[in-house]
Order: C-alpha cells, then sequence, then structure tokens
C-alpha cells in the first residue's frame, strides 16, 4: 500500500507564510496526479490545490493568487507554498496521491491514497 505522509503544518499569523511537503512512499509505478485538500470544522473537506504529473494546475477559488502547488516527480514529492494566509485558511490539510501501484506479481492498481492530514492553524 501506497503511504502518503504531509508536513509543515502548524501556526501563523494572518498574512504570513506556510510551506506543506507530501512525500508518497512504497511500491509506486507512477503518480499520475497528486493534491491538497482542506477541511475545516464543521465544513466539507474541498479542493486546495492539484496538479498533474505533466504539470497542469487546478485551484480552489479561494485560495486562487495566494497559494502556489509543485511537485518533484522524482522523489515522489508535492508542496504547497501558503501566502498571505487569512484566518478562514485555518483547517486540516490533506495531500492525495492518484496512484498507479506495482503489485507482487508485476500487476498494476490504480488508486487514490490520503495522508492523515497536517494542522493549519491561522490567527488573526
Amino acid at each position: 500500500q501506497v503511504q502518503v505522509v504531509e508536513s509543515g503544518g502548524g501556526s501563523a499569523q494572518s498574512g504570513a507564510s506556510l510551506r506543506l511537503t507530501c512525500s508518497a512512499s512504497g511500491s509506486i509505478s507512477s503518480i499520475i496526479s497528486m493534491g491538497w485538500y482542506r477541511q475545516a470544522p464543521g465544513s466539507e473537506r474541498e479542493l486546495v490545490a492539484d496538479m498533474t504529473d505533466g504539470g497542469k494546475t487546478n485551484y480552489g477559488d479561494s485560495v486562487k493568487g495566494r497559494f502556489t502547488i509543485s511537485r518533484d516527480n522524482t522523489k515522489n514529492m508535492a508542496y504547497l507554498q501558503m501566502d498571505s494566509l487569512k484566518p478562514e485558511d485555518t483547517a486540516v490539510y490533506f495531500c492525495n496521491a492518484d496512484v498507479v501501484e506495482i503489485g507482487d506479481f508485476g500487476d498494476r492498481y490504480r488508486y487514490v491514497a490520503w495522508g492523515q492530514g497536517t494542522q493549519v492553524t491561522v490567527a488573526s
């Protein structure tokens, strides 16, 4: 099973920056896309940003112009640079990876793996 781990969360003041890191590991054949989602208390999980292996990006409306997603395909890692943070950015941030895993007999399985999440808290 491919594992996804997030790091880099924490607390920040309004207007500050944070950078989140996501790492995928395991028997990975390829990663089609990696993305960041967030979930605030009492709210549904929402897309923050995602990026295909070809570099195509997609951002949630509330973070456009402030957040930037990037990937290092050679390391199976993704990053989320969060600038001009706002209190409404407070949430648990989850990374996911649309992966193709190599099975024990060389077969391939495609699924979406999720990390456990990292808390981001922005104070006003």
